[in-house]
């Protein structure tokens, strides 16, 4: 009987798949997270493996890389089930030499008709070839720790260096660091340089992260993150010092297809004894702190991160029933015209009335939440609730209002994006042009034909479509000229210090004039002096939005404001 593994951490997805194939008289293999998974097909040597990508602590690339570089499974056919369909991830998948990608949801024809291919070629494999296949893999084994892109030692590598680090580091009492680098942004510089300008920028990264290093490993641990092992570090203040070091030659412009490319790089580093015993404790203690590092910054691990990480965890099983228990709310930050000192908009920010934690801002913990169906219905209930809003305002303000609302990546990356606006904005009975939706860079830059498609429908509609965050990204003129913009928003961070540093007040006055020669209106988000005030206004920008107007308000407080008219003393602001 043709065995098949299973590895799926959604208990219900799971279910269903071993529902499918038990009635194709397939004997089926459960594991629930990737570790399982491993050892169920080292065991069973399964004749196929079904995987979904993003598990926790073992993910689904991490399973394949561990199977092909054991020679018992590295011929098993493996195929990838995922709720993403992202062209990078399938890139990232093939490169680890997963035989076919299912993104989720998937119909029974087309998982049956995957695996009927994936058999059918592994049955034209004779047996004899078969075992001469695994004879080469051993023989070739040195090949499965080295990454053939950057070749540098691969993650399996690492962890064995790590290992013996930390045997020998046991006898010896000293400390031993694991450092992760993250290519913050990676996949819009592939989407604006293409990818084999970021390949070569992974091998410059790779080269450089090396010489800068010196004697102590490196390595490619997985897409564009890198490791880093300090063996012998007396301190943490030394530790500190060098993971520095390397942090400053690594954000040097790097040359890319005849021009020069900045990149961002967030660093986690965890380190035997304290945070760790074993290679793996390690990894996931520095992951955890890259993951909380700003862009161009290291960051040390505390276990009060995974105490918030747990927390977080929580928070998001909490989430689904915000709504429905009526905690959700909406304020609105005012948006003030540089000529006329009046009210011209605002943005909305969604927040939770947590019965324990108080008010909490939800932007970030939505990111973070996995369950889609929950992100989606709390984002289609503050679109429906701006919209209903601002058809309010329309009726009683003395000037035409608009209302913008930010749109996540993974909200943009949705098939039905433009018809759940299209519908929620005619429920309402609002002006189209009464809405304005916000992108970032990086959001519209990860697949530049579908984003122009994508947002030509949503202007069709009559939504005023705007790009937030201007200047963090990697975007280029000659694709701004082909999106339908209205609007550039300035990142705060050129605003904050545009005052005192020559090249954040360059950056700030660049943007506006981009955006004048684009013919689009340029808004400073994060302006808190009237100094700044000034400074804007002065530089031609046409609206300002921040904390020197007060933090976001009620819609009662923004109405009463709205009612009066209330017009901020641009002028003379000193």
């Amino acid at each position: 009987m043709t065995q098949i593994l299973v590895i799926e951490d959604d208990s219900v997805i799971c279910t269903l798949i071993l529902r499918l194939l038990q009635a194709e008289a397939f004997d089926v293999l459960i594991a629930n997270d990737g570790s399982v998974g491993v050892q169920l097909a080292q065991a069973h040597e399964p004749d196929l493996i079904l995987c979904d990508v993003m598990m926790p602590k073992f993910n689904g690339y991490e399973v394949l890389e561990e199977l092909r570089s054991q020679p018992a499974t590295a011929a098993i056919p493996f195929i990838f089930l995922s709720g993403k369909a992202d062209h990078t991830d399938l890139r990232q998948g093939m490169e680890l030499g997963a035989d076919d990608y299912l993104t989720k949801p998937f119909k029974r024809v087309e998982l049956l008709g995957a695996i009927a291919a994936r058999l059918d070629k592994r049955a034209a494999l004779t047996k004899p070839y078969i075992d001469e296949m695994k004879r080469a893999a051993k023989s070739l084994g040195q090949i499965a720790y080295i990454d053939s892109l950057t070749e540098l030692p691969n993650r399996l590598s690492f962890h064995a260096q790590c290992q013996e680090a930390l045997k020998q580091a046991q006898q010896d009492h000293h400390l031993v660091a694991v450092v992760r680098f993250n290519l913050k942004d990676f996949g819009a510089i592939n989407a604006t340089l293409g990818y084999f300008n970021g390949d070569c920028l992974l091998q410059k990264v790779a080269k450089r992260l090396k010489e800068a290093a010196k004697h102590y490993p490196v390595a490619r641990l997985v897409g564009n993150d890198f490791g880093l092992l300090l063996d012998d570090v007396t301190s943490e203040q030394a530790i500190a010092d060098l993971t520095q070091r390397l942090l400053t030659a690594l954000t040097e412009p790097y040359a890319l297809d005849g021009q020069n490319v900045q990149v961002q790089v967030k660093v986690g580093i965890a380190f035997y004894p304290d945070h760790g015993n074993s290679p793996n404790e390690l990894f996931t203690c520095a992951e955890t702190a890259m993951r909380t590092a700003q862009g161009n910054h290291y960051q040390l691990y505390t276990p009060a991160m995974t105490a918030l990480a747990a927390e977080s965890q929580l928070m998001q099983k909490q989430l689904a029933h915000a709504v429905s228990q009526g905690e959700c709310q909406i304020h609105y930050q005012p948006q003030v015209n540089l000529i006329t000192g009046r009210i011209i908009g605002a943005e909305a920010f969604l927040l939770w009335n947590h019965p324990e934690r108080g008010v909490i801002a939800l932007q970030g913990l939505l990111a973070e939440t996995k369950d889609d169906e929950v992100v989606c219905a709390i984002n289609q209930w503050a679109l429906a609730a701006v919209c209903r809003q601002a058809k309010a305002w329309q009726a009683i303000a003395p000037l035409p209002i608009r209302l913008s609302v930010n749109v996540s990546a993974r909200q943009f990356q949705q098939d039905n994006l433009v018809a759940t606006v299209a519908d929620i904005v005619q429920q309402a009975e609002l002006a189209p042009e009464g809405l304005m939706l916000e992108f970032t860079e990086s959001c519209a830059m990860e697949a530049v034909e579908s984003t122009v498609l994508k947002l030509q429908s949503l202007s069709e509609i009559g939504v005023q479509i705007a790009i937030d965050a201007f200047g963090t990204g990697f975007s280029s003129l000659s694709y701004l000229k082909r999106f339908p913009l209205n609007l550039l928003k300035i990142d705060p961070s050129f605003i904050q210090k545009m005052l005192t540093d020559t090249n954040d007040a360059a950056i700030a006055k660049t943007i506006i004039a981009i955006g004048q020669s684009l013919q689009l209106k340029v808004m400073a988000e994060g302006v808190e002096t009237a100094a700044q005030v000034n400074f804007l206004r002065q530089s031609g920008c046409y609206a300002i939005q921040g904390n020197w107007f007060g933090p976001p308000l009620t819609a009662s407080d923004l109405e009463a404001l709205l009612l009066t008219d209330e017009r901020f003393e641009i002028h003379s602001a000193e």
